[in-house]
């Protein structure tokens, strides 16, 4: 009851990140937000009009009282890109928090680590508080983290894939390594299943968008994403069992039981 997630200071008692793309409607997404019971939703600067704020957007479905504002650099190919990006939602008055993503490459969107590196240095030095989407790499998670990122988020797969956790052996020893910022898991996350693996490995939070935007019943994937992180995080806090090559009884054996009376 009092496993709460902290952020640079800021305490979150659901471990789920919802998105705002790809939702048949904004009153959906507003509806999905309340049903995944998600205290933090990404924005993608780029997408709102922000100069033009009498013109329906996202922003007129998020209850900013209940739910914390993350902006995001999406779409942005180099670091000048992207730290143009967050001041701009900073000056929005959207939040100094802001989901650094530094895309390196069209068709993977997979992230070019060595501008996110710079990106991050300059953004951590203006006062940001910068949460980097980045590979399942420990190197460069370390590295962003001596940059000053107040958490790292690795994906599990290539954004918007559905794919789920492709290489757990790598999401293991980032969680192994590091234990002084959170890890998020950030993109690849297709169904219930998926987010509750991601927190059976121990990861502190899971961040997701397309998994519940694309399903058929949208509202109630966001509501089996808040059960699924709930369950996996209460899985990995309750330690598994051992596995085991052979079969072990869950009942005792006769002659025990003969030998007890």
């Amino acid at each position: 009851m009092h496993d709460l997630l902290t952020i640079a200071g800021r305490e979150f008692r659901s471990r789920l990140f919802v998105g705002t793309g790809k939702y048949r409607s904004k009153a959906l997404m507003g509806r999905c937000h309340a049903a995944s019971g998600t205290e933090m939703v990404t924005l993608a600067v780029r997408r709102v009009n922000l100069a033009d704020r009498s013109k329906e957007s996202e922003l007129d479905y998020i209850d900013r009282s209940k739910i914390h504002i993350l902006p995001n650099t999406a779409a942005c190919y180099t670091a000048d890109d992207a730290v143009r990006t967050a001041r701009l939602a900073q000056e929005a008055g959207l939040s100094n928090w802001i989901k650094l993503e530094v895309i390196g490459d069209q068709k993977t969107l997979f992230p070019d680590n060595q501008g996110l590196l710079e990106a991050t240095r300059i953004l951590v030095k203006e006062g940001f508080v910068v949460l980097p989407y980045t590979t399942d790499d420990l190197v460069n998670a370390r590295k962003l983290i001596d940059a000053g990122a107040a958490a790292v988020m690795p994906l599990a797969a290539p954004i918007g894939s559905g794919l789920g956790v492709q290489n757990a052996t790598n999401l293991k020893i980032l969680r192994e390594a590091i234990t002084d910022v959170p890890l998020i898991v950030d993109a690849g996350v297709g169904t219930a299943s998926d987010a509750a693996i991601a927190m059976e490995l121990g990861y502190d939070g899971v961040l997701l968008n397309t998994a519940i935007a694309e399903a058929e019943d949208s509202e109630r994937m966001a509501h089996a994403m808040k059960l699924a992180v709930e369950s996996g995080r209460a899985a990995f806090l309750s330690g598994r069992m051992p596995r085991r090559e052979y079969a072990v009884p869950s009942s005792p054996p006769l002659g025990t039981i003969a030998a007890a009376r």
